[in-house]
């Protein structure tokens, strides 16, 4: 009965995989996928897996999400492999691993009074709260530093949950076999997204904070975009962001990438990084699948 499981299971259409750090974020995307129609499940041994899909199949639930973190850590091993065993075997399997800095972990565990679920591993020296709950985080990033590198990030540090639900819907209603391409503007000073590919700097180019009637608008407001296209310095800056992601986008889809964050950041995550955002997911719309992002915007 054991060898057929995995030809059933490759029947299934959609599995997504819910994981990362603990306070990362995954009850809020697992609310989200849930009411997004899939069949959610919790904490699934990594080792029941493949049946359970078998299963799901079976009862015609064809949309399936599943969490998995380190409270199953001595099964963690497992779970590489045999996402690459439904993948090679025609099952969707999309990751998504949810992170955060320290910092925001931090504060979460202090607000919410509950333990992290390695604090027990860690070896009590006399440590105080504060420094043994350093050391479980430390130690989980460890734990899923592999499944991290196989899976679409998304660093919730500044997301509202009502912005994480936002971005969990629109990252799953795409097609999970080809590359998706995320456009993402941020602010410096509130620091760079942990789930970017690639950061480009454009606070160099001319600002229109200082310009007091185009300082309460933003790069979607048709008189910052025109200020902006007036500028030499911001043509060139899109040509040539441009101009390398359409070199290197066949490449990253060759290395079968699902997913491809280019984070474009300015001081405030307003005016510029907005524009450009906006700019270059009109250019690269014929691409196929294309996601665009504001996260100092989507958090107000």
């Amino acid at each position: 009965m054991s060898e057929p499981a995995p030809a059933a299971a490759a029947q299934q259409s959609d599995v997504v995989l819910v994981t990362g750090v603990s306070g990362g974020g995954k009850s809020v995307t697992m609310h989200a996928l849930e009411d997004a129609g899939f069949f959610c499940v919790d904490n699934l041994p990594p080792e029941l897996l493949v049946d359970f899909l078998t299963l799901e199949k079976q009862r015609g639930k064809r949309r399936v999400a599943i969490a998995v973190d380190v409270r199953s850590a001595g099964s963690l091993p497992h779970l590489l492999p045999l996402i690459k065993q439904l993948r090679s075997e025609g099952v969707r399997v999309r990751s998504i691993f949810l992170d955060a800095d320290t910092n925001a972990l931090m504060r979460r565990f202090s607000e919410t009074r509950r333990p992290h679920p390695l604090r027990n591993d860690i070896r009590d020296d006399g440590q105080d709260e504060h420094r043994a709950l350093l050391d479980a985080i430390e130690l989980e990033r460890e734990l899923l530093s592999a499944l991290r590198v196989e899976s679409t990030v998304i660093d919730t540090s500044l997301l509202r949950p009502a912005q994480l639900r936002a971005w969990v819907r629109d990252l799953v209603v795409v097609d999970g076999n080809s590359l998706t391409l995320v456009f993402e503007s941020f602010a410096f000073k509130h620091g760079v997204p942990s789930d970017a590919d690639f950061v480009f700097d454009v606070r160099v180019l001319p600002n229109p904070y200082y310009d007091r009637e185009l300082r309460p608008l933003t790069g979607r407001d048709a008189p910052v975009a025109d200020f902006l296209q007036a500028q030499p310095e911001v043509n060139l800056m899109l040509g040539q962001i441009g101009g390398f992601m359409r070199q290197w986008l066949p490449a990253f889809a060759a290395d079968h990438r699902s997913y491809l964050t280019v984070a474009i950041g300015c001081t405030g995550g307003q005016h510029r990084s907005v524009y450009l955002v906006e700019t270059l997911a009109r250019q690269f719309a014929s691409h196929g699948h294309v996601l665009k992002r504001h996260r100092e915007l989507d958090a107000k």
